[in-house]
């Protein structure tokens, strides 16, 4: 089935961009920093101040420093009545924004009024030094400080002034110029760059087997008890206990979800249900989750008892007297180590290692991203009249999130940072998001704004080739209620790697999943559930990181909401599978024209081959893996040399019907009018109704094979019957090559000896019954 190409304007585009300062060997960059456009900055360090005038009566001051270049400031904290104080704070200049010749350090004096000069030091940015790493830091120096006619004053300040990249070690916490309009220390950490790591994540295993000694309030009725478990947001129970006795049994597994730090305890309830809307507590314990067992591999772990505590008040006359009984829970429970915690879907999956780290095995190589810039975004926000944004990039791979600084009001930010991941195995993807910061000017105090989603991109790093940097733009295509639409481009750079090829192809041969996902599978409703509760609890930690990588991020880029269902995605489906069977369907077409003698001169190479193939066997198998050999060198000239990205024509995101994207983004449980749901109830019935109608005619043939020894139409089995025994008399006197020889001449044969109604045997299998005279 031929598709359309997608728009020019969403396609792939490679580039060649000035990496590394052009420092190019062959196919590999040769320095650290080699996989973005070199960027300088001038840098100036603020350490310390000494013998600092007095300003007032109490013979102190509170100075802070002023470093100001052209129309660019940045300012230190100050310090109350101190001398001696010191900053240890770092400021950096693009020097693509340098409008002066002369860096002016000012030491000033705190005041509510007006603050008071008390010194400067002036640099000639001709003059300044140049490093770039790995060169050691440069030394700071201690200058004296000037007043306004260039005469000495009183005090000296400890600085540092040079030129460098943003390869230097000092540019992710220096004070950038960047960000001259963002005001207020949560704005400033909000736009940083900075590294994240996910939580460790354990399933927790609980297998409840049985309790003992109950005590009822109610004795004079059999109890109908169940076990309810709790670890912070989550709750499952048991099923009611079929022995409804004081001592039940329930043998069921109750899987969670737990993260290091252990921060909540499991609790566990059991209890009996009185009534349909109220259950009486029988007995409650926590167990703290730093005491469990870990398990690696299948081996169950021992069993314990557990203590179930349960207070209660007796009134003697005008006493009250507390009894506590002291029932018992039958327990397994375990930290499953030897499984891997699925907070992505399996489809595009960055990690695959199982939880406890003795099982990992050696990376294969290493992951490189170079983030250079943007290009084209769409104005996200309105800002004093005009549309503005202030983008930043999320990169995930494996437990490691990286987050590039925010560029402030500009549709082509430039960020050039370099990151790096480890890989442990070829068949993972790397996920990078951007989003406009919506956290910097007073967000949080404006009712919780979110940080607005701007586009995503997917690579898989099994299409890389190993050892080559792929420098491409991709576009930033995000799907809108309606229509899809192009936010901008992103331009990366990549390379992978690989230490080891033969442990690479190693890989291969491996399950994709730790082994424990083959011994214990779990459902694929836990699964499910279980993927839910681990998003939850990665975007919660990640929110209380510093600076927050917020839930809205997080949820994006784990594509939490994915599995909700979609018109377009189901008729997307449907033409991947109907593009899966072309290939079988195209050769039954060739094999029907070859059959009906449609080209003779290829009906009669087929008819040779054939004979040749009856009368030497052994060469059928052979001539099958030799004819896909020739296939794949033959395509491999035309390989693909670009990753693959976003296919709006493969997502039938470019031709969805506005009430479908409409529903696609509707909430969950809906919030559209009773008219909408209604008349998308109706279109949902009818699409149904036709594919119960098609399964119902695949069960309808199934079952006509199962009839024809089932003797449900007596002469029909009884020809059959006859048929098979004939066939094996034959098939047993009769050499194979003559039978498949005859067989092969029949199928081939000549349009003239064909008849156009269906074949007897086509004709005997639609006259064998089927179950729908039972359908109700």
């Amino acid at each position: 089935m031929m598709q359309k190409p997608p728009p020019e304007d969403f396609l792939l585009k490679e580039t060649n961009p000035h990496l590394g300062g052009g420092k190019v060997t062959g196919d590999k960059l040769a320095s650290t920093y080699d996989l973005v456009e070199q960027m300088y900055y001038l840098y100036v360090r603020v350490v310390k101040a000494k013998d600092l005038p007095a300003k007032d009566v109490t013979g102190s001051c509170d100075p802070y420093v002023e470093v100001k270049l052209g129309n660019y400031k940045g300012t230190t904290r100050h310090f109350e009545k101190k001398s001696n104080p010191e900053w240890s704070q770092v400021f950096a200049f693009s020097k693509d924004r340098i409008q002066a010749s002369v860096l002016e350090v000012t030491v000033k004096d705190k005041d509510s009024l007006k603050d008071d000069f008390i010194g400067r030091v002036l640099f000639d940015l001709n003059e300044v030094p140049r490093r770039v790493p790995p060169d050691s830091p440069l030394a700071p120096q201690w200058y004296r400080l000037d007043d306004k006619k260039g005469e000495r004053a009183k005090g000296e300040l400890m600085l540092a002034v040079w030129m460098g990249t943003q390869a230097d070690e000092a540019f992710p916490e220096a004070w950038n110029s960047d960000a001259a309009t963002v005001s207020g220390a949560d704005g400033l950490a909000n736009m940083r760059s900075k590294v994240y790591l996910s939580p460790k994540l354990w399933y927790l295993r609980v297998n409840i087997i049985e309790a003992q000694d109950l005590q009822p309030s109610d004795k004079g009725r059999y109890p109908e008890v169940f076990v309810k478990a709790i670890l912070g947001n989550q709750a499952l129970r048991t099923r009611i206990s079929q022995s409804r006795t004081i001592n039940p049994m329930w043998n069921e597994d109750l899987m969670f979800v737990a993260a290091e730090p252990f921060e909540e305890p499991l609790i566990l309830s059991v209890e009996d249900r009185v009534a349909p809307n109220k259950d009486e507590v029988l007995g409650r314990c926590a167990i703290p989750l730093q005491y469990i067992d870990r398990r690696l591999d299948h081996r169950p772990v021992n069993t314990r008892w557990f203590n179930l505590e349960k207070h209660v008040v007796v009134v003697e006359g005008e006493k009250k007297k507390e009894i506590k009984f002291s029932s018992r829970i039958h327990m397994r429970i375990c930290l499953e180590g030897g499984y891997h915690v699925l907070d992505e879907s399996t489809h595009y999956s960055s990690d695959l290692r199982p939880t406890a780290k003795q099982l990992w095995k050696n990376n294969i190589g290493v992951l490189e991203l170079g983030i250079l810039n943007a290009q084209g975004l769409m104005p996200m926000k309105t800002k004093d009249g005009r549309g503005t944004t202030d983008a930043y990039c999320v990169a995930k791979y494996g437990q490691k999130w990286i987050r590039t600084r925010t560029i402030i009001d500009s549709f082509i930010p430039r960020w050039n940072e370099q990151y790096t991941w480890e890989v442990f195995d070829p068949c993972t993807v790397i996920t990078i998001g951007v989003f406009d910061n919506c956290h910097l000017h007073g967000g949080d105090k404006a009712g919780g704004s979110k940080d607005a989603r701007i586009g995503k991109v997917r690579i898989r790093l099994s299409t890389l080739e190993t050892d080559r940097v792929y420098t491409h733009s991709y576009p930033l295509l995000v799907l809108h209620p309606n229509g899809v639409k192009k936010m901008g481009e992103i331009h990366l750079a990549v390379r992978f790697t690989c230490s080891s090829l033969l442990n690479m192809l190693h890989m291969y041969s491996h399950p994709l999943l730790p082994k424990m996902h083959y011994i214990h599978p779990l459902t694929v409703s836990q699964l499910d559930s279980l993927r839910h509760q681990a998003t939850q609890i990665v975007s919660m930690r990640l929110t209380r990181a510093e600076p927050p990588l917020r839930k809205e991020v997080v949820e994006y880029m784990l594509d939490v909401g994915s599995h909700m269902w979609s018109m377009r995605r189901s008729k997307a489906n449907f033409f991947r599978i109907m593009g899966v069977f072309s290939g079988l369907i195209a050769v039954g077409k060739w094999f029907d024209q070859i059959c009906h003698w449609r080209n003779p001169i290829t009906t009669v190479l087929i008819h040779i081959l054939f004979i040749i193939l009856v009368m030497y066997p052994e060469l059928i198998l052979p001539t099958i893996f030799l004819y896909l050999f020739l296939i794949g060198v033959w395509h491999y000239r035309w390989r693909p040399r670009h990753p693959p990205h976003m296919d709006t024509r493969l997502s039938h995101a470019d031709s969805a019907h506005p009430d479908e994207l409409n529903e696609e983004f509707d909430t969950f449980p809906t919030s559209s009018p009773p008219d909408v749901v209604r008349m998308r109830y109706d279109r949902l019935r009818s699409i149904a109704g036709r594919i119960q109608t098609v399964v119902g005619d695949l069960a309808t043939q199934g079952e006509r094979l199962q009839s024809l020894l089932s003797w449900r139409d007596p002469r029909a089995s009884a020809l059959f019957v006859l048929f098979c025994l004939v066939s094996a008399i034959v098939l047993y006197v009769t050499p194979f090559q003559v039978v498949a020889f005859l067989s092969g001449i029949y199928v081939l044969r000549h349009p003239r000896f064909r008849y156009k109604l269906p074949s007897v045997p086509l004709n005997f299998f639609r006259r064998l019954p089927a179950r729908t005279d039972c359908m109700l």
